[in-house]
């Protein structure tokens, strides 16, 4: 059977010019999704938006494929990962979900899972997949909020405190995805940050898509609440602006930020997030109409994007080969063994 990671060669000029001295040889990837398409139950899927990312490529987004889509795009470099399931909207199978993800996460020692939760399931049910399955922590979406509002939600919205006291009684990771048009430089998100970080300080709070700032405004009016919370790390997953990413890296406590590919499917997608106003949208070959004639119009992956903007984030704030061997590796790695599940 073909691969399903086709490499042209704008990625192969990409990948050997611009990325392969910068990608370390040893990878711990923060950010990454294992599940099956059949786990989300809702009767239309296939004719919905997310249709068009997954099929036919991705209905099954093993551990295996994990590692063919590395291979491929990171050829020689040695990944594991943090993984967790898709959160497909509701309905969703979750107890499917999180049995197929621990099961796929036992071929690599070295990685590691975390656990879809919504805000329904209770303390006794969540202890009870945590001791069979291992899982390091959570992952909550915004989709589940109680409020039925997936935009305007609270934190608590969707990841109720009791969830929350798990997460620091076993000193768990919690991988949020923050709400509001603001995101991070949300008063609402700040204030709820603030408040939950002290009182729950042994939680491992990840700040996914550099806090769901894809450009650089959002972190810049945060950065100042930021520097104050001890317990937050960030992954780059699926931004590919530098600035952005350099200034998190400026904002973030030392050793916080870390690479995540988005896989499956964002980073292998073709295409990039893009930015405008305070607004980002991701940006694909069969979503607009510019007149491309004057250039090469051949879109490469996101996640080469997303690495062409962490590399130019490193060479501005000139960052050193240990410096990137974190944002590669150490980081995540440290993060991951800290648990104490």
């Amino acid at each position: 059977m073909a691969s399903p990671f086709e490499i042209r060669d704008i990625d192969r000029r990409i990948w050997e010019q611009e990325l392969d001295s910068f990608v370390p040889e040893k990878v711990f990837d923060a950010h990454s999704h294992i599940y099956k398409w059949d786990f989300n139950l809702d009767p239309h899927k296939n004719t919905g938006g997310m249709a068009k990312l997954v099929l036919p490529h991705y209905e099954q987004a093993s551990f295996a494929l994990l590692d063919e889509a590395d291979a491929a795009l990171m050829p020689g470099r040695e990944v594991h990962r943090l993984a967790f399931p898709f959160p497909f909207s509701l309905p969703c199978n979750f107890d499917a979900s999180n049995k197929y993800i621990a099961e796929q996460i036992r071929q690599d020692s070295e990685s590691a899972a975390l656990m879809l939760v919504h805000p329904e399931m209770s303390s006794d049910e969540i202890y009870k997949q945590l001791d069979q399955s291992h899982f390091l922590g959570f992952k909550p979406y915004r989709f589940y909020s109680a409020t039925g509002d997936a935009v305007n939600c609270s934190i608590t919205d969707f990841l109720p405190e009791h969830q929350i006291e798990i997460a620091h009684d076993r000193e768990l990771i919690i991988m949020m995805h923050l709400s509001k048009t603001d995101a991070i430089a949300d008063p609402d998100n700040l204030k709820d940050l603030q408040g939950l970080c002290r009182r729950y300080p042994n939680v491992r709070w990840i700040l996914a898509h550099c806090a769901r700032s894809y450009s650089t405004w959002a972190i810049e009016r945060a950065a100042s609440v930021l520097r104050e919370l001890p317990n937050l790390w960030y992954d780059t997953s699926s931004v590919c602006e530098t600035d952005a990413i350099a200034a998190l890296i400026k904002t973030a406590r030392p050793n916080r930020v870390m690479y995540g590919s988005d896989d499956i499917p964002i980073g292998v997608l073709r295409g990039k997030y893009i930015t405008f106003g305070y607004g980002w949208a991701y940006l694909s070959s069969e979503n607009h109409t510019l007149n491309l004639a004057h250039c090469n119009p051949e879109m490469t992956f996101t996640r080469y994007e997303q690495l062409r903007a962490m590399k130019r984030a490193a060479d501005l704030l000139g960052m050193g080969e240990p410096e990137i061997q974190d944002l590669f590796y150490n980081t995540a790695r440290e993060l991951v063994n800290s648990v104490g599940c």
